[in-house]
């Protein structure tokens, strides 16, 4: 289950797991075991998605820490949705450099449309698209120049 399809499933699934455990009922580690078993991982790769969610969860603080900056309200006023999300993309950004931006833009823009609140997906575009800068800016330089 691996390609786009599958890495697409294993964001779902992970964004998933991060809003469970913001609301802090379970552990990191059965919240991803309870995931693998529910319908919702079928056709995912399950490597790409315990990848998210593990490095997520470990490395929340330093991925908020390189989105907030980009935010127009402190990160407490984000909707768990869009935490997860933006804690999603900013993590692909850091440190998943095989995702091109635009597609780790573009994953998280539906997410956001399928999931969080109305307008919420302009919202998480432009504040990853900011973020984008820093973390990826030799590769939007080269978009840039390449037109």
């Amino acid at each position: 289950h691996h390609g786009a399809r599958g890495r697409s499933r294993a964001r779902r699934l992970a964004m998933q797991g991060l809003y469970q455990w913001q609301m802090g009922t379970d552990a990191a580690a059965e919240i991803g075991a309870q995931l693998r078993l529910s319908r919702e991982a079928r056709g995912t790769d399950l490597d790409y998605f315990d990848d998210l969610l593990h490095n997520i969860i470990t490395g929340h603080a330093e991925l908020a820490a390189a989105f907030e900056p980009h935010l127009d309200r402190p990160a407490e006023q984000l909707d768990p949705i869009e935490r997860a999300i933006l804690l999603l993309g900013t993590y692909e950004l850091r440190a998943r450099m095989d995702v091109p931006y635009r597609v780790v833009l573009n994953e998280a823009v539906e997410l956001a449309r399928d999931f969080g609140a109305e307008d919420s997906h302009k919202y998480i575009n432009a504040v990853l698209d900011r973020a984008a800068a820093s973390l990826r800016a030799p590769e939007k330089q080269v978009r840039a120049r390449s037109g």
